[in-house]
């Protein structure tokens, strides 16, 4: 029997990471830490009770379980310098990747895995990150390769760029960044196969999710669970918006709209913004899934051929997560889950080639 490895999941959110390193039947995790009160739930709900630490990262330490695992993974909050928003360098939020640090010098795992946005190569977090693993650093153990990843190359139904770094322990070889596994854009996994199973024959027209809570954290309540159909909801549209997506043919976006139909700010931007009011096309992976997905205005994110958004389920399903998985909060907590998960397939890739390289170094 191949040797199984322990995990522990930091900023663990719903648990992409932890889905697609569990996929691949080599990991068990042993701790996980996530703040959020909802997408700790989520995760209790689909890994098990007493896993996950509701809470900060800050003075967390891992409990006897935990303290001995083979492997770290987690990505710290990028809001700061994201590709979207402010980019605030000065984001405190940006320094939650020392207590990465901190926790790591604590498990001193064999290796460790930090998935970010790709803007994360070239921001001064990172840079402060190596000269860590320089001489006297607080992380002079480890030695780091890092790389760009397109999770479409992964076997995502997504166009998904993020910086992928892995850190191993200088008494193992140095495990690299693990190469595409679809190389050929023909082959990546499109819209279609993703959604296949989901009849777009039947109209959606609930708005609501089901009424019923869990509680798992701090004695609170929390929407859920739910799974499958209970996520294919929809929106109330304004009629002025059902009009605008009617006049939206198949892979179009804005630009296909009469001037009638078009916001001001439309009319006087003829260029850039190609994804806004778009639809997603069967034929090809969708756009990055971020956490508004449910909005059209913010990106391509029409059902190829309905006309409203992609459901929670769509959105799912387009992340890699199985329609079993079992999902907790609102639908606005939910979509922020969906939407800021590491696409399953990726998370899996990553799995198989630390499992396959660790093999070959114990």
């Amino acid at each position: 029997m191949a040797q199984m490895f322990q995990v522990v999941d930091l900023f663990a959110g719903c648990g992409g990471i932890t889905a697609g390193f569990h996929g691949t039947g080599r990991f068990e995790t042993v701790g996980a830490v996530e703040i959020d009160l909802a997408a700790a739930t989520t995760y209790t709900e689909n890994f098990g009770v007493g896993i996950v630490h509701r809470g900060s990262i800050v003075g967390w330490s891992p409990p006897e379980r935990a303290a001995f695992a083979d492997v770290v993974v987690g990505g710290p909050p990028c809001q700061g310098f994201s590709n979207l928003g402010s980019k605030k360098l000065d984001d405190p939020r940006n320094q939650l990747w020392r207590e990465y640090v901190r926790v790591l010098n604590e498990i001193r795992p064999k290796v460790f895995v930090i998935e970010n946005v790709d803007r994360f190569l070239k921001s001064t977090e990172f840079a402060a990150l190596q000269d860590e693993t320089r001489s006297g650093g607080q992380l002079e153990k480890y030695r780091l390769n890092w790389e760009l990843v397109n999770a479409a190359e992964f076997g995502a139904a997504q166009v998904r760029r993020r910086a992928i770094v892995i850190g191993t322990r200088i008494d193992l070889d140095p495990i690299e960044i693990p190469n595409p596994t679809v190389r050929r854009r023909e082959n990546w996994r499109t819209v279609r196969q993703a959604l296949d199973g989901i009849d777009t024959n039947v109209h959606v027209d609930n708005q609501f999710l089901p009424s019923r809570t869990i509680t798992y954290h701090d004695g609170r309540p929390v929407p859920g669970w739910y799974k499958k159909l209970d996520l294919h909801v929809t929106r109330n549209y304004q009629q002025l918006s059902l009009d605008r997506f009617r006049a939206i043919p198949a892979g179009g976006n804005r630009f296909n709209l009469p001037d009638d139909l078009k916001s001001p700010c439309w009319i006087k931007h003829t260029t850039g913004s190609g994804d806004v009011m778009g639809r997603l096309r069967w034929d090809q992976p969708s756009v990055t899934i971020r956490t508004e997905f449910f909005k059209p205005e913010k990106g391509r994110y029409l059902h190829p051929s309905e006309n409203r958004a992609i459901t929670h389920l769509e959105a799912a399903r387009l992340q890699g997560f199985s329609d079993e998985f079992r999902w907790s909060g609102s639908k606005v907590d939910i979509a922020r889950q969906i939407g800021n998960a590491v696409p399953v397939e990726l998370a899996q890739a990553i799995g198989e080639h630390l499992a396959k390289n660790l093999d070959a170094r114990l």
